[in-house]
C-alpha cells in the first residue's frame, strides 16, 4: 500500500465499523463531504486538526495519529537528500534539487557582489508586507527571492557566499512560517528543515536550535503540551544564543500553562525575560522571532494566563500590550487582540468581547490565518454561551465568513 493511503484507509475502516456515511463524518469533524472521501482515497493529505478529530471521535487508541505522524516522516523523507547534499557538496546542489532557478557560471568576487545588507533588507521589508497580505501571495515571492540569494550564493566566494547562506536561511524560515499560516504543516516543517541546512552550510550552527522552537510552536497549536515543553527545553540545553534559548523559554511557559502547571510557567516566563535582555551577539544576521513586539514575553504571559485559565488577568494584560504594538503590524494586532477578545469572552465581559473582535474578524477574511483561527474558534465556543446576546448574533455571520474562508 502507498504511504499516502495509510491514514485513508485507515480512516475508512473506522468509519465502516461504526457504521457512519461519508455525510455523518463531515458533520462530526467540520470537512465536505468530498473533502473527506479524497482523503480515504489516498487523493488529499490529512491534516493534524482532521487526524485529532477523528481520533477523538473514534476513539481510535492513537492509530489515526500514528498513520497520520507517518505521512508526515514519509514527506519528511523525501526531501532529506536534497538538505543533505547541502552539507556535503555545497549549495550548488540545491541548484539540482530545484530549490533555486539557478545561475550564471564562474565566480563572482566581494566587490561585485550587491551588498548583503541589500538583501536583509528585503526580507525585513517582505516581513512588513507580511503583516498586511495573505500568505498565499507571500510564497511565491518568498521563493523566488530566496531561489535569487541562492543564486548569487553559488557564484561567490568566502565570507560573502557564507553570508547569503545565511540570510537564504532567513529567507527560508521566514517561509516556513508563511506556510504554518497558510495551514500547511508538512511545508512549513519542511522550510524550517531547509534553512537549518542552508544556515549550517553558511556555517550558523545555531538556527537548527531555533528550529526546535518553531516545531514547539506546531505543537502547541495542535494542543499537544507536553510535546511543546520538550522540544522548548531540548532548545534550551543547547549552546543557542541567549535570543533563541530565551524564545525557547516562551515556548515552554506555553506548554506548561496548557498543563496547567502555573509555577514552571512562571520560572519559564522569568527565564525568558533574563535571557531576552541580555544584549545580542554583534553579528548582523537577521533577528530570528517576531519583531513587532515591544515586550514579547509579557504578551506571551497574557497569552498563557488564559490558558491557566485566569482569563480576566489575562484580558489586562493584553489590553496593556496590544496597545504597544504599531499600526502597521496589522496581522500580530489581530493574532493578540483576537486572544484578548477570547480571554473577555471567557471572563463574561461579552459586550467588550465583540467590540474588540468587530474590526479583527473583517480583517481576517482579508488576510486569513490558519493559527489565528484557532483562537477563532474558541471564540465561536465562547461566544455559544451568550446566544441570546444581540452583539453575538450580529457578529454570528463575520465569525462564520473567517471559519469558512478557511475551508
Amino acid at each position: 500500500m502507498d504511504v499516502p493511503l495509510r491514514f485513508g484507509a485507515e480512516l475508512r475502516r473506522l468509519r465502516e465499523d461504526a457504521g457512519m456515511t461519508l455525510q455523518q463524518l463531515s458533520d462530526v469533524t467540520s470537512y465536505s463531504r468530498g473533502h473527506l472521501s479524497k482523503i480515504e482515497r489516498g487523493t488529499n493529505p490529512p491534516t493534524m486538526n482532521l487526524a485529532q478529530r477523528c481520533e477523538a471521535h473514534f476513539r481510535a487508541g492513537g492509530r489515526l495519529r500514528r498513520a497520520y505522524s507517518a505521512e508526515v516522516e514519509s514527506a519528511g523523507i523525501k526531501s532529506r537528500p536534497a538538505r543533505r547534499r547541502v552539507i556535503v557538496t555545497g549549495v550548488g546542489s540545491l541548484l539540482a534539487a530545484g530549490l533555486a532557478d539557478g545561475g550564471k557560471n564562474g565566480h563572482i568576487s566581494d566587490g561585485e557582489l550587491p551588498p548583503r545588507a541589500l538583501y536583509q533588507e528585503q526580507l525585513h521589508q517582505m516581513k512588513q508586507l507580511g503583516q498586511n497580505l495573505t500568505p498565499a501571495a507571500m510564497l511565491p515571492v518568498l521563493r523566488s527571492q530566496i531561489s535569487n540569494v541562492i543564486a548569487l550564493a553559488t557564484r561567490s566566494t568566502g565570507p560573502s557566499r557564507a553570508g547569503l547562506l545565511v540570510t537564504a536561511s532567513r529567507f527560508a524560515e521566514y517561509i516556513g512560517w508563511m506556510a504554518q499560516e497558510s495551514g500547511d504543516e508538512p511545508m512549513a516543517l519542511n522550510a524550517t528543515a531547509e534553512a537549518v541546512e542552508l544556515a549550517r552550510a553558511g556555517g550558523d550552527e545555531h538556527l537548527a536550535d531555533y528550529a526546535l522552537v518553531r516545531r514547539a510552536l506546531v505543537t502547541y497549536y495542535n494542543g499537544d503540551a507536553s510535546r511543546t515543553v520538550a522540544l522548548a527545553q531540548q532548545a534550551q540545553r543547547s549552546g543557542a544564543p541567549p535570543r533563541v534559548r530565551g524564545l525557547a523559554a516562551q515556548r515552554e511557559a506555553q506548554g506548561h500553562a496548557l498543563l496547567g502547571d502555573e509555577r514552571a510557567c512562571g520560572r519559564a516566563l522569568d527565564r525568558a525575560r533574563d535571557l531576552l535582555a541580555v544584549a545580542e551577539d554583534p553579528s548582523d544576521n537577521p533577528a530570528l522571532g517576531t519583531t513587532q513586539l515591544v515586550d514579547p514575553v509579557s504578551m506571551v504571559t497574557g497569552w498563557c494566563l488564559y490558558d491557566l485559565g485566569r482569563p480576566r488577568e489575562a484580558a489586562d494584560v493584553l489590553e496593556r500590550e496590544c496597545r504597544r504594538i504599531a499600526p502597521h503590524a496589522l496581522n500580530t494586532r489581530t493574532r493578540y487582540g483576537l486572544r484578548r477578545a477570547l480571554s473577555l469572552a471567557a471572563a463574561g465581559e461579552i459586550e467588550s468581547s465583540c467590540e474588540t473582535s468587530r474590526e479583527l474578524l473583517a480583517f481576517m477574511t482579508v488576510t486569513p490565518s490558519a493559527t489565528v483561527r484557532t483562537d477563532v474558534l474558541r471564540l465561536d465556543r465562547e461566544w455559544s454561551r451568550f446566544r441570546g446576546s444581540t452583539m453575538v448574533r450580529g457578529l454570528r455571520p463575520a465569525l462564520a465568513n473567517v471559519l469558512n474562508s478557511a475551508n
